[in-house]
């Protein structure tokens, strides 16, 4: 599998490269940036043959039969559906877009061209959550209730790496997307009932610095979800799993029950890296020409839902 990471240099698209170099059977022939002379260097330190600023200089050449997209939140959606016109498959990573109306536009675009078109819900992935989905499909768990924490200290425009974003992250679009997503996967259900509220905008950023969303689905379980850009601490999303057969917290790969012991996720999956594994599983629906696990057609609904939390917060005011 010939490989186009866009947004290579960036925190993500170094995970990405990190992750292909774990994978039988798959290289990185191109990268694209916004750097000319950074590119370069960047593929020369990495032995990759090709390096660009222009992704449609990538999608026209025949090294590269996929692109993982690991750009600014708000060139997604276009970039997702110039990969797709240009017929190459793609991954994006999340959100798909940051507007019901992209997101609606992309998925139309993969139906029409059948090219395989993944989101980077890295959380279906990581084993501790998939160790959950495992027992509930098996029907030894259910979940009642999931508490989710995520708290970064963030108060620049500055990526996980520390350093200058050229884009202005977001609590709802970009962080809230990983725990809606999750917990539709998780309950088999869509959000009936959603509540939010969120503190005032950051005077230079323009953006919500707090929020706090509530969820439910049909069947009766909750989520409660708080974001912070003001936490001064140890910075992630953290999970607790309330279930009708026992509690568990979820730290990015490691899991424990509700008194703090720990969960065996050793016969999971082949690497206990989400990010390989979603990577894995992209390359895996493109041989075999089926829908991956975190397509954008499996992955609208939780768009959906956060458009809906994006009217309950201008509701609220």
């Amino acid at each position: 599998m010939r490989v186009c990471i866009a947004g290579a240099a960036g925190a993500f698209g170094m995970k990405h490269l990190e992750a292909i170099s774990a994978i039988e059977d798959a290289e990185v022939t191109s990268v694209v940036g916004v750097d000319a002379a950074k590119m370069e260097a960047f593929a020369a330190e990495h032995g990759i043959p090709h390096h660009t600023t222009d992704l449609a200089e990538s999608l026209a050449r025949n090294d590269v039969d996929c692109v993982i997209l690991a750009t600014p939140t708000q060139l997604h959606a276009a970039q997702v559906i110039q990969c797709l016109e240009a017929g190459k498959h793609v991954q994006t990573e999340i959100p798909m877009a940051d507007n019901i109306e992209d997101a609606r536009k992309i998925v139309e675009m993969q139906k029409k061209t059948g090219l395989v078109a993944m989101v980077g819900h890295t959380r279906r992935f990581n084993p501790s959550h998939q160790w959950i989905h495992n027992k509930i499909q098996a029907g030894e768990l259910k979940v009642l209730q999931m508490d989710v924490q995520t708290y970064f200290f963030r108060r620049t425009n500055t990526n996980a790496k520390g350093e200058p974003r050229s884009w202005t992250d977001h609590l709802l679009w970009h962080h809230a997307c990983h725990t809606v997503d999750l917990f539709q996967y998780q309950t088999g259900e869509t959000a009936s009932q959603v509540q939010a509220l969120q503190g005032p905008p950051h005077p230079e950023l323009g953006i919500a610095m707090d929020m706090s969303i509530g969820m439910k689905v049909p069947s009766g379980a909750i989520c409660t979800l708080s974001l912070s850009f003001n936490n001064d601490g140890p910075f992630g999303t953290f999970f607790r799993y309330i279930c009708d057969n026992g509690t568990y917290v979820a730290r990015y790969d490691d899991l424990e029950d509700g008194h703090g012991n720990p969960v065996d996720l050793s016969g999971v999956a082949v690497s206990f890296n989400g990010i390989e594994l979603q990577d894995r599983e992209f390359f895996s629906a493109i041989r075999e020409r089926r829908e991956p696990i975190a397509s954008l057609s499996r992955c609208f609904p939780a768009m959906q839902t956060l458009d809906r939390i994006e009217q309950c917060l201008a509701a609220a005011g």
